[in-house]
């Protein structure tokens, strides 16, 4: 995976950033040395961001959609609420063995819950509300996954989306078998235009969404 800025504007964006705590750095490392495509990891600075955001909302509940090796709901259960839960959903249980590894080491086996499936069917069996949601699955599911979603999110709460620029293919016109670039192009514009919402798109790496549903 390519990303929209130099890798220099990267390093030194990291640099200039909280250092990545020690646990998500060996998460980082073994994911690179054992999984695929291990640029899928949120990494450093965007791992940093999702953190600052999550202890901003002290959300007592997240929901996560697309769990990978567990770097990002380790970052975003860092500003859990005390009683709070993190329920994260993913297709692949084959990670099962390094998601509960870090979760465990980093003592977070009661807060974070894994579930796996397809999201679309496991989604409407939850429980909201939701006060921060973080969508990094499959791109071509991203607005499937907000029109489920939208109505449990909390007033106040938080809807995070990854990989919106895509390495800049949204924009373009998406041929109609490029059904990820699609996918992302219709979800930015029904999210952007939905009055629910207060909508920035961050050019963190490939893209960050943050969205605020209105009190």
């Amino acid at each position: 995976m390519e990303f929209i800025l130099p890798q220099d504007i990267e390093d030194y964006a990291a640099l200039s950033s909280s250092p990545e705590p020690i646990l998500l750095t060996d998460l980082q490392r073994e994911t690179f040395l054992k999984v695929l495509h291990p640029r899928m990891l949120s990494g450093h600075v965007q791992g940093r961001f999702l953190s600052l955001l999550s202890k901003l909302a002290a959300p007592r509940r997240i929901l996560e959609i697309g769990t990978y090796t567990g770097y990002s709901a380790l970052c975003m259960a860092e500003g859990l609420a005390p009683d709070g839960e993190l329920v994260t959903i993913d297709c692949n249980d084959e990670l099962a063995p390094i998601q509960s590894k870090y979760i465990n080491m980093a003592g977070m086996e009661d807060k974070i819950k894994l579930v796996y499936g397809d999201a679309l069917e496991i989604i409407p069996t939850l429980t909201g509300p939701w006060d921060m949601v973080f969508i990094d699955a499959d791109k071509a599911n991203y607005l499937n996954y907000f029109r489920l979603i939208r109505d449990s999110i909390s007033p106040g709460g938080l809807l995070i989306a990854d990989n919106v620029l895509w390495t800049g293919k949204v924009l373009n016109p998406a041929a109609t078998s490029d059904l990820d670039t699609l996918g992302l192009q219709v979800f930015s514009q029904e999210l952007a235009a939905d009055p629910q919402f207060e909508t920035t798109l961050l050019t963190i790496r490939d893209g960050l969404t943050v969205a605020r549903k209105r009190r």
